[in-house]
């Protein structure tokens, strides 16, 4: 198949498969005698696990080197499982810190009333106290510094 029709079949742009393979994501592409792409179903595979891993988040320098353990002759099952594990590990951190986000804004929420009524009441209170500090100074309280 050709890059458009490999395109909407993976949903992935011409342009990215073009950059996979630029950055050897995926192997070169063999080519129709007339020069196109003839993308078969080994790089498809490929193109897809491209993007399952970018969409967890892994570095295009850490997928290349996944790939390249992955491709090579001797058995690299221990790197290729340290760098997916070093991966899982980034993934739950951003996991973590987005639940620990989620937390906080249910909390405000549920809160709202009693919380951050107060709350925002004290910050536009503070707001005007500056606004009426600055109000007070005069041209030469700029020349003290």
């Amino acid at each position: 198949m050709n890059i458009k029709e490999a395109s909407e079949k993976t949903g992935v742009s011409a342009a990215a498969i073009r950059y996979y393979e630029k950055e050897s994501l995926i192997p070169a592409i063999d080519r129709t005698p007339v020069g196109n792409r003839d993308i078969d179903d080994r790089i498809i595979r490929r193109i897809r696990f491209v993007t399952q891993m970018r969409a967890a988040g892994m570095s295009i320098e850490n997928l290349r080197r996944y790939i390249e353990l992955f491709d090579a002759q001797e058995d690299n099952t221990k790197e290729q499982k340290a760098l997916l594990k070093e991966q899982l590990a980034v993934m739950e951190e951003k996991r973590d810190d987005l639940q620990a986000a989620i937390d906080h804004l249910n909390y405000k929420l549920n809160h709202f009333y009693d919380h951050m009524e107060a709350t925002e009441a004290e910050l536009r209170q503070l707001e005007k106290q500056h606004a009426e500090k600055i109000a007070k100074q005069t041209p030469e309280d700029d020349d003290e510094f």
